[in-house]
């Protein structure tokens, strides 16, 4: 054991199969919840019903061979690090803006889906792509960028969750009703009290314990329709393209965005999973690490939309299990992958899922959605703050939520420009981006920092 990282397996140490399955359990335990809740929030909230469990098991099933990929290395794809792929919630605004665009104009769950897996299709060869110059974007995408897009997709979620928490867009006459906020209110305080509570693995189930003890109190109050249990297959073969694929450009601007944003994330949990595997966190090998890294998120990602599931990325929650485990091996990587994918095949775990009452989802969402903003503001907060980063922010932040807000002020724009602005997480990113290369920066080494050192003290915090 390495008295500097603590760790009891190293990166390519083989541990039997026993403890090699034990750590597996407790990642898949860590990642299981924010693996299936991106399919559950998108399905719940474009109304795909039945679809749900399918989605469900998709996301498991990806994200088994995707997991496999990123530890195990395949050529130039992968990181070589134990690095858990999951559903990323990033992607939640603009897959959700697509589908509402569709469903707006009159298209079925079926068309949703291909519009959404059309864009992401695409929109994977952007990290692709970025992958190969992500030592070169410093000047570009820096942590204010970086921050003020994820802040942005967090707080024009809110209004989704808390829509969910009163009762949900169909709920009529029933919208805010008292039982529907005794439900939401049920879910925030199991969530609160398990992350509080103070054991690891209570607040990493903490999500998944506040929809069960919500869907209980639900149940108990008669609100729960139980008819939807056991309906559907009960094991589903992934199908490729089951669903088509569909394109529109003013709808795949955001999902690029995203894509962009995704990229940077990558970048940091590699740089914190490296750090707690005591790998080397500069030189030749730890760049090969993040391009390999970021490659095998643009191709995870392509793999998703094919299978039938949305955008895949590193899970961060799982550095905070090597790091309590002690276990950095990337061989265990591989019983992970194994476990989700035999999951993948039961659609039946969708099905439970199916039983959620829309108030309970909507108090976890109204949770992830927040914290989704508060990662943002975090990765604000680790900058200085001078006028200049003030003025990029207050602009990027006062155009992003205008939209939200106002969504009228750009219904005389030409359909494409307003398909375009009318997006928060695109004008925001746009804003942002065009105001940090247009406001001279006076900082000595602005243009000269890479982004993983940029982003490396905001990361090493959570570790």
């Amino acid at each position: 054991m390495s008295e500097q990282t603590a760790l009891i397996y190293g990166l390519e140490d083989r541990p039997a199969p026993a403890p090699a399955a034990l750590a597996a359990f407790q990642h898949i335990l860590a990642s299981i919840v924010g693996i299936v809740t991106p399919s559950l929030v998108i399905g719940g909230v474009l109304g795909l019903g039945p679809l749900i469990p399918y989605l469900i098991a998709m996301s498991l099933f990806v994200s088994g061979i995707c997991t496999f990929i990123q530890c195990r290395t395949i050529g130039p794809v992968g990181s070589g690090l134990l690095s858990v792929q999951g559903t990323s919630f990033a992607f939640l605004g603009p897959v959700l803006a697509a589908g509402f665009a569709v469903k707006n104009e009159g298209g079925t769950p079926e068309n949703m889906l291909a519009m959404i897996f059309g864009l992401c299709l695409a929109g994977c060869l952007v990290e692709i792509v970025l992958s190969q110059f992500i030592d070169k974007l410093g000047r570009i995408i820096t942590p204010t960028v970086t921050g003020i897009i994820i802040t942005v997709i967090g707080l024009s979620l809110v209004k989704v969750g808390f829509t969910d928490f009163a009762g949900g867009a169909r709920a009529g006459e029933s919208l805010g009703a008292p039982v529907n906020l005794a439900m939401g209110a049920v879910v925030v305080i199991a969530i609160l009290t398990m992350t509080f509570i103070g054991n690891p693995m209570l607040r990493i189930s903490a999500i998944m314990i506040g929809i069960v003890a919500g869907t209980i109190v639900a149940a108990a109050l008669g609100q729960v329709d139980f008819s939807t249990a056991g309906q559907g297959d009960w094991i589903a073969i992934p199908q490729p393209f089951k669903f088509g694929l569909d394109f529109d450009l003013g709808l795949f601007i955001p999902i690029a965005f995203v894509f962009l944003v995704t990229a940077i994330e990558t970048s940091g949990d590699l740089t914190a999973n490296s750090v707690i595997a005591g790998q080397p966190v500069k030189g030749p090998l730890y760049m090969k690490r993040i391009k390999g890294g970021i490659l095998a998120d643009g191709i995870n990602s392509g793999l998703a939309a094919i299978f039938n599931t949305f955008p895949n990325t590193t899970f961060s929650q799982n550095n905070g299990v090597i790091q309590m485990t002690g276990v950095a091996s990337r061989h265990v990587g591989l019983y992970i992958a194994g476990i989700l994918v035999v999951l993948g095949f039961f659609p039946v775990i969708g099905q439970i899922f199916l039983l959620v009452p829309k108030p309970v989802l909507g108090g976890a969402t109204l949770v992830l959605f927040g914290t989704i903003a508060v990662a943002g503001i975090r990765i604000l907060a680790t900058q200085e703050i001078d006028r200049r980063k003030v003025y990029i922010m207050a602009v990027s932040f006062g155009l992003g939520l205008g939209v939200t807000l106002v969504p009228d002020a750009t219904q005389h724009l030409p359909p494409f420009i307003k398909q375009v602005i009318a997006t928060p997480i695109t004008l925001a990113g746009l804003s942002a981006i065009i105001l940090s290369l247009v406001i001279p920066d006076t900082s000595e080494d602005a243009a000269t920092a890479p982004v993983q050192d940029a982003l490396q003290d905001s990361i090493e915090q959570g570790i």
